[in-house]
């Protein structure tokens, strides 16, 4: 069984203007980094997944795939804050009214390949490849091994509380810096994820987090897939065990889908969870 995870750019593009790049990855059950990179445009995100999975594979998908409602938001959504705000973390709306659901797109994809979608209601099976809806900021701080325990780490978008878009640009690559040190942490645990077993991961920890916003992104699209690969790994080895499904009791789709959202969680973010604040020892920063 190995994983996959997919960062995707939520905009599939147009005839004079290319979609935004997607980050890829492809780990084992010991965490090896087998494949990884990115890709442009639904059909290349659809093409590197489908012709790199086999049956019994999980693949974790940083995007909304079931989206029915015509406006407003989702449930799994909506309990991505209620269960995760004191963390600061928060999902943006998904509905149809939005000009961009590239992920509903891939999943179409991957459903006339074979693949199913998942729901969080059946284990994963050796004979079929199952794919879900995840989201990176609920790993990062529902995972304990990570570290973080009051709020999730500033590497997506800049602080506004500093002065200056360099001191901003300073603080997001540094951020990003410290999250990467912190995955190495995931090197032989279970599930494990080594990003020095490939060399496109493993760039990540040779090379400085870029301050110039395009090559940032760049690094970023890849960093989050290798979370979505951990996040598949962690459902697939532990299921409610170290994940809870959010969204389970929306309605279902037309074809029966339920959107949901599958995310790590602590016991503290599950509901009725007593949440314990760690302290802190200066502004902006906490004891791990």
């Amino acid at each position: 069984m190995n994983y996959i995870g997919v960062d995707l750019a939520w905009g599939e593009g147009t005839a004079t203007k290319a979609a935004n790049e997607t980050g890829l990855a492809l780990i084992d059950a010991s965490g090896t980094v087998l494949d990884a990179g990115w890709a442009r445009g639904i059909d290349a995100v659809a093409a590197w997944v489908i012709t790199r999975s086999t049956p019994g594979d999980v693949i974790a998908i940083d995007a909304p795939l079931v989206v029915a409602n015509a406006t407003g938001i989702r449930e799994c959504e909506r309990e991505v804050a209620q269960r995760y705000s004191q963390w600061q973390v928060y999902a943006n709306p998904s509905n149809l009214a939005l000009p961009w659901l590239g992920g509903v797109t891939l999943r179409t994809r991957l459903e006339q390949a074979g693949f199913r979608y998942t729901d969080g209601s059946r284990p994963t099976l050796p004979d079929e490849v199952q794919f879900f809806e995840c989201y990176p900021y609920t790993t990062l701080v529902g995972a304990p091994e990570l570290g973080y325990g009051l709020e999730r780490p500033r590497y997506k978008r800049f602080n506004p509380a500093l002065p200056t878009p360099a001191a901003r640009r300073d603080f997001r690559a540094a951020e990003c810096d410290d999250l990467l040190q912190r995955m190495l942490r995931l090197t032989g645990i279970r599930p494990a994820l080594d990003l020095r077993s490939h060399p496109t991961t493993a760039a990540l920890l040779e090379e400085p987090s870029p301050l110039k916003d395009a090559a940032y992104k760049h690094r970023e699209d890849l960093l989050d897939a290798t979370l979505c690969a951990w996040t598949a790994a962690l459902w697939a080895q532990f299921g409610t065990e170290r994940c809870q499904v959010l969204g389970a009791t929306d309605s279902p789709d037309a074809e029966g889908r339920i959107p949901v959202i599958i995310a790590p969680a602590r016991p503290e973010q599950r509901p009725g969870g007593r949440v314990t604040r760690p302290k802190r020892s200066r502004a902006g920063a906490q004891l791990d």
